[in-house]
């Protein structure tokens, strides 16, 4: 049937109408033929899941969603797979657990993506559009964190590019034309910041460490992120090195601007105004960074939604994480604390990407680390830290 009736009757529209109804797309899920059961046959053990896919997904809500399938083809058991690959663990962090195949896969998929993000994010989604700020100069602070110990600051931001799948989902053909669309917008950037292009197949093991370019884990392997690695992979590299931007390599695009003298403001800065930057050549190139209504920037993880924005700063704490307090602080400052090699080492992040906009965000962990340095320096001269906890918001 036509989706939308013409205003007029026509003679020959009414002749041909059996031809153009056969030119019409039928069903994407109608065109494969895959010997499963019903829904109630195939939905997965979650017994012992704990991802928030594992925790959300039941069997009605499989079964809505069992049938559907987007245009490029991703059906309801490739969104939940990296939850199934890796189940998390109970003392663990809690994962998404799932991915989207491609930006279709969130609306298709809506009821259930959309309940992930609310219990990953802690934040509603409504039908209001997502704020954006990308002004470094609303950032208060962050270029004065103390630096006996602020180690080390990374900040990193995610795009999806539009009318392409997403890396788990993405043919060899894809992640070519992504790459060639890189290249062609990274000369555009050229011209305001050196730098130059590296094809991963170009560089050794040594010279990946050096740009902090890991191996692709069996994870990524499984979950087909890393599919014919290193193929059609690259990073670009500013002369200056205070930006790299990674090219197929776990999204689309990723802009990272790291530190040695934890510097925040200048990390932050320097995406915002590459970010935007790239926002605008790719535009050109008629291939926008993929934006939704309701959830903002979005890219295969649902992790990422809103604005897709990690800061990450490195910083020695001894006393702190030994505190009883201290899971109910981080809590209420919305960061977290991670373990590094060293065991005085700690890296400390935002929690959530949506919900906030990118200087909020970036405010969040330039407070969150000051108080807990505070609180570092209490605890070495033995003294309490009760009164500096946050209230519970």
């Amino acid at each position: 049937m036509w989706k939308v009736k013409p205003p007029v009757t026509f003679p020959k529209e009414v002749k041909y109408r059996p031809i153009l109804e056969n030119l019409i797309p039928p069903d994407p899920m109608a065109q494969f033929h895959l010997k499963r059961g019903f829904p109630q046959e195939e939905f997965p053990d979650l017994c012992r899941n704990f991802t928030w896919m594992g925790r959300i997904l039941t069997l009605d809500l499989y079964r809505r969603q069992f049938s559907r399938c987007t245009q490029s083809g991703v059906i309801f058991d490739d969104v939940i797979r990296p939850g199934l690959e890796e189940p998390g663990d109970y003392l663990g962090p809690v994962s998404v657990g799932c991915v989207a195949g491609d930006a279709e896969s969130y609306i298709l998929f809506c009821d259930f993506f959309d309940r992930v993000i609310e219990a990953y994010h802690e934040q509603k989604i409504t039908s209001q559009t997502p704020e954006s700020d990308l002004n470094y100069d609303n950032l208060k602070g962050g270029d004065d964190l103390d630096r006996s110990y602020a180690v080390r600051c990374e900040v990193s931001v995610v795009r999806g590019i539009e009318d392409f799948c997403f890396p788990t989902h993405c043919s060899r053909g894809e992640r070519r034309q992504l790459l060639t669309l890189a290249r062609q917008a990274l000369e555009q950037l050229e011209q305001k910041l050196a730098g130059r292009l590296l094809l991963l197949t170009d560089l050794s093991q040594e010279q990946q460490s050096e740009l902090n370019l890991k191996a692709p884990t069996s994870f990524q392997l499984r979950i087909g992120v890393a599919r014919d690695w290193p193929d059609a992979r690259a990073v670009w590299v500013s002369e200056d090195r205070s930006l790299l931007v990674w090219v197929n390599i776990d999204e689309h695009l990723r802009l990272v601007s790291t530190r040695e003298d934890a510097n925040v403001a200048q990390a932050f800065q320097c995406i915002c105004i590459n970010l935007q930057k790239l926002e605008k050549y790719y535009r050109g190139l008629r291939h926008p960074f993929i934006w939704k209504q309701q959830l903002g920037w979005v890219t295969s993880s649902p992790a990422n939604v809103g604005t897709g924005l990690r800061i990450s700063v490195l910083i020695k704490l001894q006393h702190l994480p030994k505190h009883k307090h201290l899971k109910d602080v981080l809590k209420r400052l919305r960061i977290n604390m991670d373990k590094t090699d060293s065991p005085e080492l700690y890296n400390i992040g935002n929690m959530a990407t949506f919900g906030f906009t990118e200087v909020a965000l970036t405010q969040l962990v330039v407070d969150g680390v000051k108080l807990l340095i505070i609180m570092e320096k209490r605890l070495e001269g033995s003294l309490s830290i009760d009164e500096l906890v946050p209230a519970q918001k």
